[in-house]
């Protein structure tokens, strides 16, 4: 669904722009993770993987909050999408290093599996880009019922062959969405969203399966630790992602509200440890952790924008500007009759 808000001309455009603070997302967020993890005195590879956890958001989560709260088309977004999209991305680079080192496969497969994992992105990633006009004429159908089976097969299709390969199956899914355009995206959108929300609520269901309540009091300090630092490592990062492409405050506000959620990638993670008989604690810190942020994100990105505009009129009131006064006007000045548009007005995409 991500994935149709956006055209190739916009994923290259982000991807070129977004190489800085996606490098900074993965730096900035992976630390948490990989710091609690030596400190308890884990081994290298479960501390990698609880890095794992705490670096990559929900784009699940995160796509069905921003599309609830009509957000798709704002300012900020782009920023967010970057971000979500290059950590997809790392992904298809980490899980296979990480599968070769959880069977304590040498360099040479390690290596193997990283390029098998790049060559399937970048196929995908072209065909999508150079081939996504002919794909949507052949999709388009005036059956409803045909567009959506054509859609949702494609999705699963391609989906499947990338986690196969071993690369995200997200990113997939994501670029099936990107390649279509025009009528079939409008159109597919309308009909697909239904599904989203019941596969968002069905994996929930099954999250909570996993969760045994009697494990979340020995690691609910941890977790509470863990999802504290990683959220505020998440927001600063949203933020400073929004301000590089001039996105005034309360709009960095919610972007970085936007990126707190945790949710299928890191179960996805943690679950490679449990599977592999790894540190017994990763799994339940790691579901609380989760757990936790499922239900801290959507709520911090619902408050974001009253929080976003008692910052913004506290930041005016301390430079002495008057709410709503032209950009640039002296201090105290009154706003103008007519005041130029809102800066933070919503983009429309598509």
């Amino acid at each position: 669904m991500l994935g149709l808000e956006y055209t190739a001309e916009e994923l290259t455009s982000g991807l070129r722009t977004g190489m800085a603070t996606g490098a900074v997302d993965l730096v900035v967020n992976f630390a948490p993770g990989l710091a609690l993890g030596l400190a308890l005195g884990w081994e290298p590879v479960t501390a990698l993987l609880l890095g794992g956890v705490t670096y990559i958001s929900s784009s699940g989560v995160i796509a069905k909050v921003l599309a609830d709260l009509d957000r798709l088309g704002n300012r900020e977004t782009p920023a967010v999408l970057s971000i979500l999209v290059m950590e997809d991305l790392v992904m298809a680079v980490y899980l296979p290093l990480v599968a070769v080192l959880l069977v304590g496969g040498g360099v040479a497969s390690g290596l193997l599996s990283l390029a098998i994992a790049v060559a399937a992105v970048v196929a995908v990633l072209v065909l999508a880009l150079r081939f996504g006009e002919p794909v949507s004429r052949a999709v388009l159908s005036h059956s409803n019922e045909a567009l959506l089976l054509t859609v949702f097969g494609a999705v699963l299709l391609v989906a499947g062959t990338a986690q196969r390969l071993q690369v995200s199956s997200a990113i997939g899914a994501f670029l099936v969405g990107i390649a279509l355009s025009g009528e079939v995206a409008d159109r597919a959108r309308g009909l697909l969203g239904p599904l989203r929300d019941l596969f968002a609520a069905v994996f929930f269901v099954f999250f909570g399966l996993q969760v045994d309540p009697a494990t979340i009091p020995s690691v609910a300090v941890l977790a509470l630790a863990l999802g504290a630092a990683s959220a505020a490592t998440k927001i600063a990062t949203g933020w400073w992602a929004a301000a590089r492409i001039g996105v005034r405050l309360r709009g960095r506000v919610r972007a970085g509200a936007t990126l707190v959620a945790r949710g299928e990638f890191s179960i996805v993670i943690a679950g490679l440890g449990v599977a592999a008989g790894l540190e017994p604690q990763l799994g339940p810190l790691a579901a609380t952790y989760v757990l936790l942020l499922a239900i801290v994100g959507p709520l911090l990105m619902r408050a974001a924008d009253p929080i976003g505009g008692y910052l913004a009129a506290r930041s005016a009131a301390a430079a002495g500007v008057v709410p709503g006064a032209a950009p640039g006007a002296a201090p105290g000045a009154t706003p103008p009759s007519r005041p130029a548009a809102d800066p933070e007005a919503p983009l429309r995409r598509r």
